[in-house]
């Protein structure tokens, strides 16, 4: 089982991101793909989950408004977009399923 995500993009204030992570080793619609960031000095700050199987979506309060889950079954990749970017939102994003997790994709967000 792994989770590859993709790399790390500079962004300035107020644009928005798109943050990819391809799945391998397991039948992709079985399982939840879950999405976490590393707040600084808070430990992980969970951002929700998409069911693959039907697109079905969960978000955290915080993020609501702000963030989207998608994924293309057709190659077994989740996405998370996060709009309206602000310089606390500069850290590392994962994807997880189960006890597995992608290599993060830092996000610096800085004019």
């Amino acid at each position: 089982v792994q989770l590859v995500q993709s790399g790390a993009e500079l962004r300035n204030p107020g644009a928005s991101v798109k943050v990819s992570c391809k799945a391998s080793g397991y039948t992709f619609i079985n399982y939840y793909i879950d999405w976490v960031r590393q707040a600084t000095g808070q430990g992980l700050e969970g951002m929700g989950r998409i069911d693959p199987e039907d697109g079905g979506t969960k978000y955290a309060q915080k993020f609501q408004g702000r963030v989207t889950f998608t994924t293309d079954t057709s190659t077994s990749t989740a996405y998370v977009e996060l709009s309206s970017l602000r310089s606390e939102d500069t850290t590392v994003y994962n994807c997880a399923k189960g006890g597995t997790w992608g290599q993060g994709t830092q996000i610096p967000v800085s004019s």
